[in-house]
């Protein structure tokens, strides 16, 4: 299954206490790993493997990029046989 790390940082405050990966989680059909991440009252950082069906994590991140956060994707493996980097 493909494995997409996406960056996510908010841009405002009020971003922090919003539940996004529990949204990305029961909204659609992924498995997220948080690999890393800083979250303070004013700012939060979180590297996150998505992993799933191209289609879902195709999904998944297109909603992302709805929330107004900031979100860099970076493809680790999509396909079959494609191996994580």
């Amino acid at each position: 299954m493909p494995v997409i790390t996406v960056e996510i940082s908010t841009r405002t405050p009020d971003q922090v206490d919003q539940p996004i990966l529990y949204r990305l989680g029961k909204e659609f059909d992924v498995v997220t790993n948080i690999r890393r991440a800083q979250i303070n009252e004013d700012y939060g950082f979180a590297s996150v493997d998505i992993e799933g069906s191209l289609e879902e994590v195709q999904r998944a991140i297109s909603w992302l990029m709805t929330t107004g956060l900031h979100i860099n994707a970076k493809q680790r493996s999509v396909g079959v046989g494609a191996g994580n980097l």
